[in-house]
């Protein structure tokens, strides 16, 4: 599945949030990644996160689609950082 995963982390723990998203995801801007991932590396993931999150202070909010090609991405202004999908 697609997945863009967006958080909102209290300073001291963002440098830690920010390492595990690259893990699995690609960064695309501040606080926010994209990339395709198993069911299984979501639950991972989420699972991962939840220990570095302070719930009653920090949020992280994943909008999933089935694949890339059912999500139209615009960007208005500069990219951030551009996905190299050519190996």
């Amino acid at each position: 599945m697609y997945i863009i995963l967006v958080y909102d982390i209290e300073e001291k723990r963002v440098s830690k949030m920010l390492k595990l998203c690259r893990r699995y995801l690609h960064w695309i801007q501040n606080s926010v990644f994209e990339g395709e991932l198993s069911p299984v590396q979501l639950k991972e993931l989420i699972f991962e996160a939840e220990l570095i999150m302070d719930a009653r202070k920090d949020s992280l909010i994943i909008f999933k689609t089935r694949q890339e090609k059912w999500l139209e991405k615009q960007v208005i202004g500069k990219e951030k950082n551009e996905i190299d999908n050519v190996l």
